[in-house]
């Protein structure tokens, strides 16, 4: 799994990322044109929980890629410039973070010189939608000339795709909110679309703001037009208290009211916009998360742990997270009957234990 960070300029995403990798700010490249990327685990309090009564070799987290993408600037004309190194550094990622800034800094300055959340949310939609509509613009252009050429039936399929997403991007909607059959999807696939990308707004405040976090946020809620979730975030706090001893930093997030980390909140997020979910397999060699896709059968979740898996299945035998940690083995689970085997249209559940058979 992928998310980019992309926001306008001074808006904290690099102390977002350092904040996430658990690294200092690399101030050479701060303000620069290159983007960071750091593979970061996803702390699973189950998973730590299963390693410690097995005590396996290896404990294996799932893992998330962000990349912290340069930040937007603003052109004389009050825009943003597109450019293909963004599109570059965009587009492979499953989802993007808009880094939103609520904090004040006289030092530095807003790029449009004023603090408003909301504006920039729906500024950056607004950039992302026009350069979508544009690119659409030229592709139906360009299909229209060669349907008439090499009248091709593939290409007279795009067509009816691609128009029908201008029509909604013309209606000032992102393609997100378009619903698209997977067929119509893999019309799209080699496209580099923003808005088909599934979206949150990470708000960043500062300390002098922590009282009115939930006023601020439930106002942009209330007024924002797109269902976007919104994550309140404190960067500069939680960044120096990443570089505390873990004792010492859940003591000072206690002291700040602060609840959830940052880092909590993003990997929580990613996985809700991007409908994933987590599946363990245990033992004493290993201990491991998987990530899937919700309503992922036991086959599709076996070939994700090997190829083979997925052409040899046989069974799965499952039992979920919550009834192992009640027994605390596999014997105990079997006699109490939630140990189980499943077929492979099994749809696995948020949490469940699998061992898979195959051939």
């Amino acid at each position: 799994m992928q998310i980019g960070l992309v926001g306008l300029q001074y808006s904290g995403k690099t102390t977002l990322f350092s904040t996430l990798a658990g690294k200092e700010i690399d101030h050479s490249i701060t303000g620069k044109v290159e983007t960071q990327i750091d593979v970061m685990k996803v702390p699973d309090e189950r998973l730590d929980n299963m390693t410690e009564i097995f005590n396996p070799k290896k404990e294996v987290y799932a893992t998330i890629e962000v990349f912290d993408i340069p930040g937007l600037k603003m052109q004389d004309d009050g825009k943003v410039k597109i450019t293909n190194e963004f599109l570059n550094n965009v587009k492979n990622n499953d989802a993007l973070f808009y880094v939103i800034r609520q904090f004040n800094n006289d030092s530095v300055a807003h790029p449009m010189t004023t603090i408003n959340p909301l504006r920039d949310i729906n500024f950056l939609e607004t950039e992302f939608l026009f350069y979508d509509l544009e690119f659409l613009e030229k592709r139906i252009t360009k299909l229209k000339k060669e349907v008439i050429k090499i009248k091709d039936d593939k290409l007279k399929r795009e067509l009816i795709v691609v128009e029908k997403c201008y029509e909604h991007l013309e209606q000032e909607k992102p393609l997100r909110t378009l619903k698209l059959t997977e067929d119509e999807l893999k019309y799209l696939s080699g496209f580099q679309l923003l808005t088909l990308k599934k979206v949150a707004a990470a708000v960043n405040f500062d300390e002098a703001s922590i009282a009115d976090v939930d006023k601020i946020v439930d106002e942009i809620k209330s007024k924002i037009t797109d269902d976007i979730e919104i994550i309140p975030f404190f960067a500069e706090i939680e960044y120096e208290l990443s570089l505390l001893e873990p004792e010492d930093r859940d003591s000072f997030m206690e002291d700040y009211g602060i609840e959830e980390s940052a880092l909590s909140k993003i990997l929580n997020t990613s996985y809700k916009i991007l409908g994933l979910q987590s599946f363990f397999t245990v033992g004493e060699d290993e201990c491991r998360a998987w990530t899937i896709k919700k309503n992922y059968t036991a086959q599709q979740a076996a070939g994700v742990i090997h190829t083979d898996f997925y052409n040899r299945f046989i069974r799965a035998e499952v039992v979920s997270y919550k009834n192992f940690m009640q027994y605390k083995s596999f014997p105990k689970c079997k006699e109490a009957g939630v140990w189980r085997l499943e077929g492979k249209e099994y749809v696995v559940a948020d949490g469940d234990i699998l061992n898979i058979r195959h051939n």
